[in-house]
């Protein structure tokens, strides 16, 4: 793969942030175009909310209405992220989508370090993080572009796929 991927902003109906995600990667996963587009991230900044008296740190949208993509522009990727349900368009002149500069990325604070992973289907990891820690499990997906792994745990005595972050675990 001569070029590399760029990221891109897709706009999005109010409120459909996270279903045209979710749209998105169903669509990475059945087409099988993990090599064009390889992440699709809503960011999220913590805000504190205070209700009936009590503090509470929640997850709030940085640009609600919006998505960014990190993909190689051509017109089957164009076609698909433009044609998913709850998109509206790409930010750009026109209908020609522009990347983000890394500099635009850096400058929104937003953190879009890939984090790697040395683990491989079949091999036994312990949890680290979350309401699983201390769980031990054997690996039995990975999702490079979301950044997980499925891992079969033992639950109530019962094996029981869950879906982690790379950074919740470690090898044994």
């Amino acid at each position: 793969m001569a070029e590399d991927a760029k990221w891109y902003v897709v706009h999005t109906y109010s409120g459909y942030e996270n279903k045209v995600k979710a749209n998105i990667e169903k669509i990475i996963e059945n087409r099988k175009l993990h090599d064009q587009i390889t992440e699709v991230i809503v960011p999220l900044h913590k805000v504190l909310e205070e209700k009936n008296g009590t503090r509470k740190e929640v997850q709030k949208k940085l640009f609600p209405g919006y998505v960014l993509v990190k993909m190689l522009m051509n017109d089957d990727t164009w076609y698909v992220v433009r044609n998913t349900r709850g998109v509206t368009g790409f930010v750009g002149p026109g209908s020609k989508p522009v990347p983000l500069s890394p500099e635009e990325i850096k400058d929104m604070g937003i953190d879009l370090e890939v984090v790697r992973i040395n683990i491989e289907i079949g091999e036994t990891v312990k949890v680290t993080d979350g309401p699983f820690e201390g769980s031990v499990g054997v690996v039995k997906e990975i999702h490079d572009h979301k950044q997980t792994v499925i891992v079969n745990l033992s639950i109530f005595g019962r094996e029981t796929p869950v879906e982690l972050d790379f950074t919740s675990m470690e090898k044994i």
